[in-house]
């Protein structure tokens, strides 16, 4: 009988435990297999970054196999590793893969862009202007600019001088051209500086001249900015100067220069390129104020705290003086000597006032607080703790409380 009861609530039990069981979830294999897929491109691209292209190759070649939704990018990526191990006619048959099992896959166009390198890098000749697709006919040119120039010349002239072509593939052809120093390809990217071209290169032809550095082409931009009436091709041209370091041109338009915004220009460029001693002797001989004033910024860019210093002490003009003021205060606490000497040797209010500000530009707390303790004038007192109000410094706050308890 206990037996018959046993069984029976077992029975039971299992009647009410089956539909449970029925009910719990199983894992979706589905899911699974778009996780592997995820973990193993991860860990392709890993290895490309890393310049494993064996490794990369077998993660790829299994990413591929899965025939999932990174099947494409994991053949595209086989073929990239396989043409870095050397092994090119493995690299284009797997791009052949790509194209045929693939035909809308976003990676198409780097697919072509390799099989192209694949085909030149074997020796294959492939002819420009055969080519289609712009993007690729730039890689053909530039391919054949290296082993070909004369062939390749005729080609990039056409794509500067043209306007059906976009600007992004001209500009493209533009720096192949300026890689070349065949006299031919110089000849024709100072055609394009002078703007006898195409005017809308002109000022990438400009900046192109300026980088190669070379003494033809530095003189090639002092004629050219002797001749033209552009303040936009100057502008530009000043910047070429920078760009090659040619600092004797750029001195030369500093001082002689008739056109007050383009020597603005040159005296500006004059201190990017660190032209201390020179912004220094152009300030002693300088009889124009905002050209002055254009001097104590270029000195301020250049670094040059030592003669900013000596403009702060001893300039006449009261708004010069102020201005070599605050940019000691903008070049860190390195001047904050320099300007206590400055505040405690001076009796203009206007003055002090300045170097107060200076001391809020360096954010230098400690020197704001030395002056309020010090200062017998009201107006200045109030002026200093003003700006340590402003400051969010604990040494300022706690300074501000003592003062409020006193």
């Amino acid at each position: 009988m206990k037996s018959k009861n046993l069984i029976a609530a077992l029975l039971a039990a299992l009647l009410i435990t089956t539909p449970l069981l029925a009910a719990a979830p199983y894992p979706d294999p589905t899911d699974e297999k778009s996780e592997r897929e995820a973990d193993l491109y991860e860990e392709g691209t890993e290895a490309i970054d890393e310049g494993q292209w064996e490794n990369a190759l077998d993660h790829f070649s299994r990413v591929a196999e899965m025939k999932g939704t990174r099947a494409d990018g994991a053949v595209f990526w086989s073929a990239y590793a396989l043409n870095k191990l050397g092994r090119r006619a493995e690299a284009l048959k797997t791009v052949d893969v790509l194209k045929k099992a693939y035909p809308k896959s976003r990676w198409l166009d780097d697919a072509q862009a390799l099989e192209l390198e694949l085909r030149q890098a074997r020796g294959e000749k492939i002819k420009p202007e055969k080519v289609e697709d712009d993007e690729l006919k730039m890689i053909a040119i530039n391919s054949l600019m290296h082993t070909d120039p004369e062939k390749a010349f005729p080609l990039l002239e056409k794509i500067v001088k043209g306007g059906t072509t976009s600007k992004k593939i001209r500009e493209r052809a533009l720096f192949i051209l300026s890689q070349s120093s065949s006299p031919r390809s110089q000849a024709l990217l100072g055609e394009i500086a002078r703007g006898n071209a195409n005017p809308d290169m002109q000022k990438q032809a400009v900046r192109y001249l300026g980088l190669s550095g070379s003494t033809a082409n530095r003189q090639l931009l002092y004629d050219m900015y002797a001749s033209t009436a552009s303040v936009e091709v100057k502008k530009e041209i000043l910047h070429a100067f920078m760009l090659s370091g040619d600092k004797t041109h750029v001195v030369n338009a500093a001082r002689n220069e008739k056109n007050s915004k383009l020597r603005g220009t040159a005296i500006h460029t004059l201190g990017i390129m660190g032209g201390r001693a020179e912004l220094a002797s152009m300030y002693g001989t300088e009889t124009d104020r905002d050209v002055k004033e254009e001097i104590i910024q270029a000195l301020f860019i250049s670094g040059d705290a030592t003669k900013i210093g000596e403009l702060a002490r001893g300039e006449k003009d009261p708004q010069l003086r102020k201005e070599a003021i605050q940019k000691l205060g903008l070049l860190g606490g390195g001047t904050a000597p320099m300007l206590l000497q400055i505040y405690g040797n001076e009796t203009s209010t206007d003055v002090k006032d300045a170097v107060i500000n200076a001391f809020f530009l360096q954010g230098n707390a400690r020197a704001l607080i030395d002056l309020s303790k010090k200062e017998t004038n009201k107006e200045l007192r109030r002026e200093a703790l003003q700006k340590l109000s402003l400051m969010n410094n604990s040494e300022a706050l706690e300074y501000m409380l003592q003062i409020l308890n006193e």
